[in-house]
């Protein structure tokens, strides 16, 4: 398995992992989380958060524009939003 490694502020006290994504070569993703959250309404801030991570990532790794990445990965949530193609399994730890 090629795990990403933990940034250093993982390693604090009370810090904890709360989600994990693993996908392959012709693969579904598959997750494991916790909700940890009373509020489910969290997760959606944390989504978004992801979103605009990855499209700083997109931005410094090609030559498309963080907004330009950030519109795209909007479009496919809201084309999965509409039209699941997998609506999960349960993957709770």
């Amino acid at each position: 398995m090629r795990e990403i490694p933990p940034p250093p502020s993982a390693h604090e006290p009370d810090t904890f992992e709360i989600l994990r994504v693993w996908t392959g070569d012709g693969l579904s993703q598959q997750c494991i989380l916790h909700t940890t959250w009373k509020d489910p309404a969290t997760w959606g801030l944390l989504l978004v958060d992801i979103a605009r991570h990855a499209a700083r990532a997109y931005a410094a790794a090609s030559d498309i524009s963080e907004q330009e990445a950030l519109t795209r990965i909007k479009s496919g949530i809201d084309a999965e939003w509409s039209f699941p193609t997998d609506t999960g399994s349960q993957g709770l730890a």
